[in-house]
């Protein structure tokens, strides 16, 4: 009995392993990005993934995209193109003291 388990150790321990390292940081970061797109708001100056700089004029919930306004006019994106890391540099977070 205590071979059965002796042999499947090492499998668990890699288990545990790619889950501590790789499973759980993925869903801790994607929890962020979900709570970080349900939070914008007309007016936030945001950034896509793709790089071009902008300010939120309208926001979508039904298909998920918004109109974001640009040096060059007005472009629809879906909120998923929005960098989340990117934007935080352009709106920093309030502390409070």
């Amino acid at each position: 009995m205590g071979e059965g388990i002796g042999q499947f150790l090492p499998f668990l321990l890699m288990f545990a392993v790619v889950y501590f390292f790789m499973i759980a940081p993925q869903m801790k970061k994607a929890k962020k990005e979900k709570k970080f797109a349900s939070e914008l708001k007309k007016g936030d100056k945001v950034i896509t993934k793709s790089g071009m700089h902008g300010k939120i004029l309208e926001l979508n919930d039904k298909d998920g995209s918004c109109v974001i306004e640009t040096l060059s006019g007005k472009v629809k994106f879906e909120l998923s193109a929005i960098s989340m890391e990117l934007s935080a540099k352009l709106n920093p977070v309030e502390t409070k003291k």
